[in-house]
């Protein structure tokens, strides 16, 4: 069975986090010297919103342009790695970099490289035209560097029958007429709208919001605000304020690509332009709870505790506390794993548990695995009281994810000489640990003995 199509269309970047300790400072000059630890590349831009898309039930298309550079190569990497199909037109100039300098979590300096925005003029391939006309629902992720410019790509959008999501920049261009929901924040439909009047957050909303969607000929506004969550305008007088689920405090990068993924998955289900904004808000506040965009996959999930993940490392670590790491499939929750869980938990003053996603549990295990889906596994592994946190991941190995949380201590149950993961935890100053296991006890062994006794009852 086929597969809906997913097409986000829009300005990709390449983010760099450079994560190290500052020791001291400089002796030319009054600046904080950061030691390299470790470095995470990952796709900005509407790369991060296809990259966000995947694992949802669609195949995910990028519209794009990349250059013919280091950086270009390194983020048509990432994405085709992930699952996304990239159409990429040729990028005049260099692949535009966002690098954050960080200590303990905490950014110190971003650099930018990649110089002023310039537009692709190169004409469209077929293929492009041929992959819009079969989207189900198309996404424009525009960052202000031109690509939503491209004349021949707002023709096809603009005479598209699938729902479109509009995520504007205020450098960018307007929304092609028609389009079902248009998802800027607070900030950004002050500068389109050329709102710079008083009132409260609802009120510049409201105000604004309806403005833009007569000038735009949109369905529909939605003001993304943070903590007020949104504010929907659409053709009633009467302004739509779907709240968040919880009040939050983390890193917002990437929530309002988030927000816009979810709505336009929503949309192309066919939910209402309300309900698919209520699922954006939710979606974009369990994605700042669960950690934000220092984490692959990080959408609060059903297992997931509410506290910020980030919060969690940064408040042991500041008490000088141990931070201990384990992970794995856990497809069937037995007492081998609870028993490793325990053991990994009295090494140190929280455990995080890195769970493989069901994509990553089907690369590892084959195809018919995982049997319980990756949001079970979240909560049942959450529920327990050694587990402090659960942090989803996409990749095969977990090495990803252990560069963002470098933990103290990495811990696997089992037999091994030696782990793969050893000489990456040696970079940060950890280390690698095995615990026993309880013999006989695996979900391979289980999952054996469960089929055996349903042939011999057939």
């Amino acid at each position: 069975m086929t597969r809906p199509l997913l097409v986000v269309v829009g300005d990709t970047l390449l983010d760099r986090d450079v994560d190290g300790k500052v020791r001291r400072v400089a002796p030319d000059a009054p600046a904080p010297v950061l030691d390299e630890e470790a470095a995470t590349d990952r796709p900005g831009g509407a790369g991060l919103a296809a990259l966000f898309a995947t694992g949802q039930g669609y195949d995910v298309a990028l519209v794009t342009a990349l250059a013919e550079d280091e950086g270009g190569h390194r983020l048509s990497e990432l994405l085709t790695a992930a699952g996304v199909r990239v159409y990429a037109l040729p990028l005049p100039g260099a692949t535009p970099e966002k690098i954050r300098l960080r200590a303990q979590g905490q950014v110190l300096l971003r650099l930018d490289r990649g110089g002023a925005a310039e537009a692709p003029t190169a004409e469209l391939p077929e293929a492009v035209l041929d992959v819009l006309a079969a989207a189900k629902v198309i996404l424009v992720s525009d960052y202000g560097r031109g690509v939503a410019r491209h004349p021949r790509l707002r023709e096809a959008i603009e005479h598209t029958k699938a729902p479109v999501v509009w995520d504007p920049h205020p450098s960018g261009p307007p929304p092609v007429p028609g389009v079902r929901l248009v998802t800027p924040n607070e900030a950004e439909v002050r500068k389109l709208a050329g709102d710079a009047g008083a009132g409260s957050t609802l009120t510049t909303a409201d105000r604004a919001g309806h403005l833009l969607r007569q000038r735009w000929r949109a369905s529909a506004v939605v003001v993304t605000a943070g903590a007020t969550g949104a504010i929907l305008c659409h053709s009633g007088a009467t302004p739509l304020v779907v709240p968040p689920p919880m009040v939050v405090d983390g890193d917002t990068c990437g929530a309002g690509d988030r927000f816009a993924v979810s709505a336009a998955l929503a949309l192309g289900r066919g939910a209402l332009v309300s309900e698919a904004v209520q699922d954006a808000v939710t979606a974009a506040t369990g994605y700042v709870a669960a950690g934000g965009v220092n984490a692959r996959q990080q959408e609060q999930r059903a297992g997931t505790r509410p506290h910020d993940v980030t919060r969690l490392l940064a408040e042991v670590r500041g008490r000088g506390g141990t931070v201990v790491a384990t992970g794995g499939c856990f497809d069937l929750l037995h007492v081998g794993h609870v028993a490793t869980l325990q053991a990994a938990r009295k090494l140190g003053d929280c455990l995080v548990v890195c769970l493989n996603s069901d994509s990553s549990v089907r690369q590892l295990k084959g195809p018919d695995r995982p049997l319980t889906p990756e949001a079970d596994r979240s909560r049942m592994l959450g529920a327990l009281d050694c587990v402090d946190a659960v942090v989803v991941f996409d990749e095969p190995t977990p090495e990803a994810v252990l560069t963002w949380l470098r933990p103290d201590v990495w811990v696997k149950g089992g037999d091994y000489t030696d782990l793969p993961e050893s000489e990456l935890v040696r970079r940060w100053g950890g280390q690698t640990v095995i615990v026993p296991y309880v013999d006989g006890r695996s979900t391979t062994r289980t999952i054996a003995a469960a089929r055996g006794r349903t042939e011999v009852q057939q």
